[in-house]
């Protein structure tokens, strides 16, 4: 009979949790603390699923995303020791050049002009994918024949051309053979923003585009030939790290499948950080509304307990019943979040369509594994502790009902409940400064503000009147003083719980309007909207002519010098001394240029125009950028070698300078000090806004066919067209975190709500009027709003300056009005959260209210 009786208990223990579950559920008890958990892991799920499957697509199409399985990227001819060991090691080889230029139309067609992105490709090509054709002339092959060339759709719209007719290309006349669905190795679709036009490499001498100052990215493709041993690939890379070492070969890129292509998804990469920093806020708001929801469940079941125990129930029972419960209750809220995520990504798949050119494949298990660890985490480790205690009630609270108060949680479950979601955050941040950031700022808070309200409140009871009747100040107010000052508990949980919601909110809506202005910064409205490049010597007084007759009285002119950074101090450039930016700057060709003044559009920050003295014989004096020279660790007083096609340069800094990137004029990272440099090779860079009505660009492309008109307003609006699409995605996540908040408050107010009924009912009967009762809450929540509101404004301006500098990586401005604003807000959120939680508080039967406070 004993063993019959054993065996029974798990199922009997398990219905018991499932009648609980039902009934509270139909109670209401249960569905704030399962919307927060649901809210948490569908805003987790959603980043989740699309990281999984961005990750696994780039992952998938590595090979065509680089063009082969190695490509040596360089802004010179790939070396010929480079091609040289590709060819011992048996590789089959593709090359490519790319830079920008203008496309135009025959006369007969209009003339009208475009810029375009060109890519000059050898037989071969491409080695990785294909080259999808949306129609082509009969006869094609994977790449273009001599004579003709490839063009994307919005190539042959915007000149009004059709298959079969001549483009022109700098001083080439080709023939419009295909035009371009989707080609590998284009990199992401906010990567070149110009469309493309493709021509074979043995046609691209014709068009004399390529100048000495041409930026120009030439890239090496590299699969394993005929006869290539295994391995051939990283034999490859491996070798060509130590010859590039060995030989001080400047100005390349190894990629390979390892290495990818980070530079592709800059962009995405970005929102994706502030994606997940929404997800762990709202992890970590949900921690805390399900930490308060379950105490206040935990404080409405006491007597319950109690009765069951006086019934006979024992502790081990009561424990397993409501931990089933909560279990079970985990895993249903945490199912809906799952599915909620699911359908949530779908929405940012296509907000972000056309940032990815690529058919993203279906979402992994494990994004809804983390989902599910996630709620189970909250329940658990948050919400359990609290209902653990309901197994301890003593019997005796059926007869003094102050007995068996909830007491501080188990460290044990709630240490591993910490543990467990602590885990899941750092997964999910993917990034341990931003992990770190958000969690230790978020903990911190925590403690801050319970640190201040706490102060606060014992401020309050010193300066609160004890004689009510003798003081000077409204009934309504002094009571609502006295109410929070006599409940230092409660209001210290109270601040503190707001507090935290708030600053998730305040935190957020910072971040989200500095990121976006970061990205939308305006434009001045008399800024250039015209770049042009590749202006020869030659062509200086004819263009300056064409730019007068077309009413431009306003441009910005400058000589433009490529040249690469060889020494600082007499010490040899090397990459690998450098980090992460600098490492690129480093090893990039530098825009150079000469003048004899300051322009007038940069600020000296440091040392003077022309130098404290004379700089020695050979020597240039140089202007560089603060942020340059900051990345660089330059200072005044430095000397600085380049290597300007092949000649020796050196110079000395004399001065920085503060550079407005944003300004839309023509700047440079470094500027001799000097008129007029005539032994260097030097092209014009020219920068002036269209007049309007003018067909400046058809005319520059017909007089000038080498050059480079950049429409920069025409490119802007592209830009803006991404931003827009990542800004939708982000504020359409920001909107549950927002809701996530909401449930804090609600769950902060509404934990309060037995205390303040039978306060209120047992004010009542001692004949204060529901009016008066009224003002005391509105005052009550107002003020514990309004402090809290304060707090977390204040604690936000710092945690988002620290995530502005160290994790997104833009300029931050303190904002000295957010606290009072915060404030306002926190003052109006905590009323309307009151107004909804604590509804009915007053309309309680004032019998009803005696009769339980005399039990107690």
């Amino acid at each position: 009979m004993s063993e019959s009786t054993a065996a029974s208990r798990p199922p009997a223990t398990l219905l018991i949790a499932w009648r609980q579950l039902l009934r509270d559920w139909r109670a209401g008890e249960l569905r704030l603390l399962m919307l927060a958990v649901a809210l948490a892991v569908a805003a987790l799920c959603a980043v989740a699923f699309l990281s999984d499957r961005l990750d696994q697509g780039l992952r998938r199409d590595a090979a065509q995303l680089l063009g082969g399985d190695a490509v040596v990227a360089s802004d010179q001819p790939t070396p010929p020791a480079l091609v040289e060991l590709a060819t011992s090691l048996k590789l089959t080889m593709v090359r490519s050049a790319a830079f920008p230029s203008m496309a135009r139309a025959d006369e007969a067609q209009g003339g009208d002009s475009r810029l375009v992105a060109v890519k000059a490709v050898s037989t071969g090509y491409p080695l990785r994918g294909r080259v999808a054709l949306r129609d082509a002339l009969p006869g094609q092959g994977p790449s273009p024949q001599p004579g003709e060339i490839w063009a994307d759709p919005a190539v042959a719209d915007g000149l009004g051309l059709k298959l079969g007719d001549t483009l022109l290309l700098g001083d080439s006349r080709l023939k419009l053979a295909a035009l371009i669905d989707t080609e590998p190795d284009r990199g992401a679709g906010f990567m070149s923003f110009a469309p493309r036009v493709m021509l074979g490499e043995a046609d691209l001498a014709a068009t004399h585009l390529v100048q000495p100052a041409s930026r120009i990215t030439y890239r090496l493709a590299l699969v394993p030939g005929p006869g290539a041993a295994p391995g051939a690939i990283k034999a490859f890379v491996s070798a060509a790290e130590k010859l590039i070492e060995a030989q001080q070969l400047r100005g390349l890129r190894l990629e390979s499948l390892e290495s990818g292509r980070p530079e592709m998804r800059q962009t995405l990469d970005r929102a994706a950080r502030f994606l997940r920093l929404v997800a762990m806020l709202s992890a970590l708001l949900a921690a805390v509304a399900v930490a308060l929801a379950a105490r206040d469940f935990a404080a409405r079941h006491l007597d319950a307990c109690a009765m069951l125990r006086v019934l006979g129930q024992p502790q081990r029972r009561i424990a397993w019943a409501y931990g089933l419960e909560f279990l079970l209750a985990g895993l249903a809220a945490s199912l809906v979040g799952v599915l909620i995520g699911l359908a949530l990504h779908q929405v940012f798949v296509q907000l972000l369509a056309g940032l990815v050119n690529v058919a993203l494949p279906a979402p992994s298990v494990w994004p809804a594994l983390l989902g599910l660890g996630l709620g189970l985490s909250l329940l658990l480790g948050f919400g359990l502790p609290p209902v653990l205690q309901l197994a301890a009630v003593p019997p005796l609270r059926v007869i003094r009902r102050d007995l068996g108060a909830p007491k501080a949680s188990s460290l044990l479950v709630l240490g591993a409940g910490v543990a467990g979601l602590a885990a899941i955050l750092v997964v999910l941040a993917g990034d341990l400064v931003l992990g770190s950031i958000a969690a230790a700022g978020f903990a911190g808070a925590v403690l801050l503000f319970a640190a201040l309200a706490f102060a606060a409140v014992k401020l309050l009871r010193r300066i609160v009147p004890a004689n009510i009747s003798g003081a000077r100040l409204p009934r309504w107010l002094l009571l609502a003083t006295r109410q929070v000052a006599a409940r230092p508990g409660f209001a210290v949980m109270q601040v503190s719980s707001l507090a935290v919601g708030l600053l998730a909110l305040a935190l957020l809506v910072l971040l989200r309007t500095d990121l976006i202005d970061s990205w939308r910064r305006a434009t001045p409205a008399a800024a250039p909207d015209r770049f042009v490049i590749n202006i020869q010597p030659d062509q200086a007084d004819a263009f300056r002519q064409t730019l007068a007759e077309a009413g431009v009285t306003k441009f910005d002119w400058y000589p433009m010098i490529r040249g690469r950074l060889t020494t600082i101090n007499g010490e040899a450039v090397q990459a690998r001394h450098f980090e992460d930016r600098a490492q690129r700057l480093a090893e990039r060709e530098f825009n150079l240029s000469h003048t004899g003044e300051l322009p007038a559009h940069n600020e000296l920050v440091a040392g003077r125009w022309g130098g404290a003295a004379p700089a020695p014989a050979g020597e240039l004096g140089m202007s560089v950028e603060e942020g340059l020279a900051k990345t660089l660790g330059l200072k005044l007083g430095d000397q600085l070698a380049f290597d300007i096609a092949g000649q020796p340069v050196q110079g000395r800094i004399t001065n920085l300078r503060k550079v407005d990137w944003s300004s839309m004029r023509v700047n440079f990272f470094v500027l001799f000090e000097a008129a007029a440099l005539p032994d260097l090779p030097a092209t014009q860079i020219a920068a002036f806004r269209l007049p309007a009505g003018a067909k400046l660009d058809r005319e520059l492309a017909r007089r000038f066919p080498n050059l480079t008109v950049i429409d920069v307003s025409a490119q802007l609006n592209q830009v803006q067209g991404v931003l827009d699409q990542v800004i939708q995605a982000v504020q359409f996540l920001f909107g549950f975190t927002l809701a996530t908040g909401l449930v804090v408050l609600l769950a902060a107010v509404g934990s309060t709500r037995e205390a303040r009924t039978r306060e209120f009912g047992l004010m009542r009967a001692l004949g204060a009027p529901s009016s008066l009762l009224a003002q005391v809450q509105r005052a009550e929540l107002l003020g514990v709003g309004a402090l809290a509101g304060f707090l977390a404004g204040a604690v936000a301006l710092v945690i988002a300056a620290l995530l502005a500098r160290f994790v997104f990586e833009f300029e931050w401005q303190i904002k000295p009005w957010v606290p009072l604003v915060s404030a306002g807000f926190g003052a109006l959120l905590a009323w309307s959260a009151g107004w909804w939680s604590l509804r009915g508080v007053l309309q309680r039967p004032v019998v009803q209210t005696l009769r339980e406070a005399q039990a107690e």
